[in-house]
């Protein structure tokens, strides 16, 4: 069953995706080279504790810290280390999430760490992330989940791959539904497959976790022995990026961004609807 959110609620969702968004814009200044992973997962406890809000990633399944921070080859999970220190010219992607009074938020984004990157990286990242863009602008009344597949593969495909030859979108996971809980139903596919059909219609009220993750290479990923930890099966480099989107009845309001997608959207001539905490 679909978890569907009052006006009331989503406001509620809307206070957690702002610190979520505080989150990535401490963890972004602070993912320079000769920084550990394991020194931004302590950036993103600060931010929590000056916010009064409690990590939704930490003991999730048993997962250890509060945030993922996937470098280079790793698609999502990746957990902080000291160990793990940042390099020039590393690609790191960090997803954390946020619950505030028993409301989540869930956001990724990619970075680049230091400079001198290979134009098909930020290629990479751009993909990625308009592809988001293109699935949240397709979360509209009358729409079906599929709609929001369909928007994020169409994109990908369309795009030219520097060097030739195709994105990999990545098969095994994919976007979800967020409200009292992280991961809720329906689960949402970057990609169409005709054996899903075409899923719940979209009404107001309905939130979901829009996030591609794309690949250089193949679209197949393993999980390595820490049980967490997911990487292309080939090693090609990778980009993850995800916003929380609420549906209301003025439009979709994207939880996660400080200016709740009014910018963005624009592009696609689709009004946002109204920051309720505004």
């Amino acid at each position: 069953m679909v978890q569907i959110k009052t006006p009331e609620q989503i406001a509620k969702m809307r206070a957690a995706g702002l610190v979520v968004a505080a989150i990535h814009a401490a963890t972004r200044e602070a993912a320079v080279p000769g920084a550990s992973t394991k020194d931004l997962d302590e950036v993103a406890r600060k931010v929590l504790a000056e916010h009064g809000a409690k990590s939704n990633f930490l003991g999730y399944g048993g997962f250890p810290a509060t945030i993922c921070t996937s470098v280079n080859d790793v698609v999502v999970h990746g957990i902080p280390s000291d160990d793990v220190v940042l390099k020039n010219g590393d690609v790191i992607s960090i997803d954390c999430g946020a619950i505030v009074d028993g409301w989540h938020g869930d956001a990724a984004y990619t970075a680049f760490v230091g400079s001198g990157h290979a134009p098909e990286l930020i290629e990479l990242s751009r993909v990625t992330e308009e592809s988001m863009w293109a699935g949240i602008a397709a979360m509209k009344q009358g729409n079906r989940l599929v709609d929001i597949s369909r928007a994020i593969e169409t994109y990908i495909r369309r795009q030219p791959k520097p060097g030739g030859g195709k994105y990999g979108i990545i098969e095994d996971y994919g976007g979800h539904g967020i409200g009292t809980e992280m991961h809720m139903d329906p689960h949402l596919l970057n990609y169409v497959d005709r054996r899903r059909g075409k899923g719940p219609k979209l009404v107001p009220g309905f939130c979901l976790a829009i996030e591609p993750m794309v690949s250089l290479g193949t679209p197949r990923t393993e999980v390595l022995s820490d049980d967490w930890t997911v990487i292309t099966t080939d090693g090609t480099w990778s980009s993850h990026w995800e916003h929380s989107v609420a549906l209301t009845e003025q439009g979709p309001l994207v939880l996660t961004a400080p200016d709740g997608g009014r910018a963005k959207l624009a592009e696609y001539g689709i009004t946002a609807a109204p920051d309720p905490l505004a």
